[in-house]
């Protein structure tokens, strides 16, 4: 399966990029780096700069009909450039809508929120993002992976980067791996 990872061209924090692109890579499938921009984006430990990453393919150039699933990465500053890219916000939109799996994890759910993908679905995330969710329509709850299945596509969420290891298996499982 190819796994699209999307990121802004700054601000993901590379745990979240690395540990779910390793585990889907072992599974057997194939991850590829989407952006708003081409060239290199730059990851994040936190606050500090941290490796810079080669972008396979960027959002305007990219369909929902190429990949077989979506991970949206957290860090602050990730997601909140991407809610502010119309190409992101309607590529997240149209993976949504095909049906395919969507894994989002710590800030990443603030792009769902802009794709208007979130009423009625159960989901978690960084704490502080918990009031934007439910004035979105979710249910937000504090676990460390929830997998809501109960909408026209299946959504993996996660809190942060502590919980890295249940949303990697999980994904890992929901992909068939």
């Amino acid at each position: 399966m190819r796994i699209a990872f999307l990121v802004a061209p700054e601000g993901v924090e590379q745990v979240e990029l690395t540990d779910p692109w390793k585990s889907v890579e072992h599974a057997g499938h194939t991850p590829r780096l989407v952006s708003t921009t081409a060239g290199r984006i730059q990851a994040f430990n936190h606050l500090d700069s941290a490796d810079t990453f080669q972008v396979d393919q960027t959002v305007d150039e990219t369909s929902a009909d190429e990949y077989d699933a979506l991970l949206l990465p957290g860090g602050v500053a990730n997601p909140d450039a991407l809610r502010m890219d119309d190409d992101a916000v309607r590529l997240v939109k149209t993976f949504c809508e095909s049906g395919k799996l969507v894994a989002a994890i710590c800030h990443a759910p603030w792009t769902l929120i802009e794709a208007d993908v979130v009423r009625d679905r159960t989901l978690t995330s960084w704490p502080s993002l918990q009031t934007d969710l439910r004035n979105a329509g979710a249910h937000w709850v504090d676990e460390e992976v929830v997998v809501d299945d109960d909408g026209p596509f299946p959504l993996v969420t996660s809190r942060k980067p502590d919980d890295l290891k249940a949303f990697c298996e999980t994904v890992v499982s929901q992909l068939g791996g």
